[in-house]
């Protein structure tokens, strides 16, 4: 390809990246939200963000390590097949228990992987509201080795 050719591909896209940019769409939880940022414990965090929900223990599967030799760097994977709204992530020995929230859209692939902090031994909880207006929950209980020798 040559340089004239290269460059006009580049204008291109430069075009189009407007009118891609005003399509996409973020909620800002922490400012919609506030409360849910502030919970001490997953029940009030979960109550912040969706309300009085009894979300069904199916449909979202959350990964850990069994031992996490490091807590302050705790590998998690959240996945799911349900079509989504949103998708939590929570955890019970923090001072705040809201991790992160996901907002979704129709073509959305709930798939995620991050690194969390555990200061000690907790269960890791994902809430997805589903586009069918149920809630689902998946959990995992997981050791964080003190002092980083895994046990």
């Amino acid at each position: 390809m040559n340089r004239r050719n290269f460059i006009g591909f580049g204008v291109l896209a430069m075009a189009t990246l407007p009118a891609t940019l005003s399509a996409l769409s973020a909620i800002d939880f922490r400012k919609e939200k506030p409360d849910a940022w502030k919970a001490h414990t997953v029940e009030d965090a979960i109550k912040a963000l969706y309300g009085d929900i009894k979300p069904e223990a199916t449909g979202v599967k959350v990964k850990a390590p069994k031992v996490a030799s490091n807590g302050g760097a705790v590998p998690v994977t959240v996945k799911s097949d349900l079509q989504a709204k949103s998708v939590a992530v929570l955890q019970n020995v923090n001072p705040e228990s809201l991790v992160c929230v996901y907002a979704c859209d129709e073509n959305s692939v709930i798939d995620y992987m991050f690194k969390m902090k555990m200061k000690k031994s907790g269960t890791i909880t994902a809430i997805v509201e589903g586009a069918d207006g149920k809630f689902y929950k998946g959990e995992i209980s997981l050791e964080v080795a003190l002092g980083g020798c895994e046990g």
